[in-house]
């Protein structure tokens, strides 16, 4: 029987070759919120690597939502095509696309990680000059020495859900098979599901109802222009460090799936400067794949596990356990953006792995590994006994090459 990691999977209308997923990671690398060719080769090799599903980084619907000024848009049409061109050469490839829109919220304007990540209130303008006011909920700063945002009014509220439907209707016009909500990671909808972060009186803050209504009305909205055929992922914080609990994902995750959900995209933390899991736990192999096993069995929906997962018989055993139906990897697929073919020849099927990459890969991959895709031994190979001039006349002449 094969690995259910290398079984193709069914999520409405969209077959993946495989269950691995590259994770939406940020680059930092959007000029004026456009792909660019650092895109075209960053994701590209994760699609000749054979990943399955291929996510575009954290996009975001609305210019003020921007963390950096380097921050991927989807806020005008004028983004469409560029990146259509990006999720045609993935395909090509064999790999789903996914893309991950988001909104940071009181979390933008800050500069980039290796500037040290801080807030700036001198940034310049993300796009042509456009607004980069910050906002968010209630007007409640992320952490000591970060501005204060403007609380978002009741009717920009309701424009921000018009921005999330407008983006997922460009995204579909892109081609991509997945749209992500990113609601995790303390930016805007997991601020509005946060007690700490909304202190709103209005319908969206208050009762667990009210806060979980910015993002029901997101989710209903996207669906709404989402093709019934496409999948819809929600990537959701299952715990964070100011009181939300696994028993809130529970709720929300029911929620989301009568509203059009087919996954949920397990993280956690991000409401703070301090993680939600180093303080309980050392940090380990997987340490948030218990997350999606509880909201996949409490909730009755498909998740997505992600977090230091890093080989191949793990992913398989996350898997193989009913903990996750994907397996998302991030820095490790930067590591090695061949890891389906390491892991499939580490769980002992490699011709799946060859199988999934480009003919030109895979056809000398399988030779060097004593197949090709014939099936006929490969005699190629260069004797021990073989002195340096003596080879490569053996192996010109087992190739029919004289």
């Amino acid at each position: 029987m094969d690995p259910l990691l290398f079984t193709p999977l069914e999520l409405r209308g969209l077959r993946l070759r495989n269950r691995i997923v590259l994770s939406p990671m940020l680059t930092y690398s959007a000029e004026r919120g456009f792909v660019n060719d650092f895109h075209l080769m960053h994701l590209g090799k994760f699609a000749v690597g054979g990943t399955g599903l291929v996510f575009f980084e954290s996009t975001k619907v609305d210019p003020r939502g921007c963390t950096t000024a380097r921050d991927l848009g989807l806020w005008k049409d004028e983004f469409v095509a560029p990146m259509a061109r990006i999720v045609a050469f993935l395909k090509a490839h064999g790999a789903a696309t996914a893309i991950q829109l988001g909104h940071s919220g009181r979390k933008a304007r800050s500069t980039l990680p290796w500037e040290g990540r801080v807030p700036s209130p001198d940034l310049p303008g993300v796009d042509h000059g456009e607004e980069w006011e910050l906002v968010g909920p209630s007007a409640v700063p992320h952490a000591d020495g970060f501005p204060v945002p403007r609380e978002l009014t009741r009717a920009e509220v309701k424009d921000l859900v018009e921005a999330w439907g407008k983006a997922a209707e460009r995204a579909n016009r892109a081609g991509f098979d997945v749209v992500e909500i990113h609601g995790a990671h303390g930016y805007l909808i997991h601020q509005f599901l946060s007690e700490h972060a909304n202190r709103r009186t209005d319908e969206y803050g208050g009762s667990f109802a009210n806060r979980m209504r910015f993002a029901l009305e997101i989710a209903e909205r996207v669906r709404a222009s989402w093709p019934a055929e496409k999948p819809l992922f929600f990537r959701a914080s299952a715990v964070d460090e100011e009181g939300w609990r696994i028993e809130d994902s529970i709720a929300l995750a029911r929620e989301l799936k009568a509203r059009g959900v087919d996954v949920i995209d397990c993280s956690s933390g991000g409401m703070t400067a301090r993680s939600a899991v180093e303080s309980v736990r050392t940090l380990r192999y997987g340490y948030q794949v218990e997350y999606a096993a509880a909201i996949r069995e409490g909730a009755g929906i498909a998740t997505m596990a992600v977090g230091l997962i890093i080989h191949a018989d793990q992913a398989e055993q996350i898997l193989r356990t009913g903990q996750a139906d994907l397996v998302a990897l991030g820095r490790e697929l930067l590591h090695n953006p061949n890891w389906p073919v390491d892991a499939a020849e580490k769980l002992g099927v490699g011709r799946l792995g060859y199988g999934q990459l480009p003919r030109s890969y895979g056809y000398w991959l399988e030779k060097r590994a004593g197949t090709n895709y014939g099936g006929r031994p490969s005699t190629w190979q260069v004797g021990i006994g073989d002195t340096a001039s003596a080879a490569p006349a053996r192996i010109a002449a087992s190739e029919g090459l004289r």
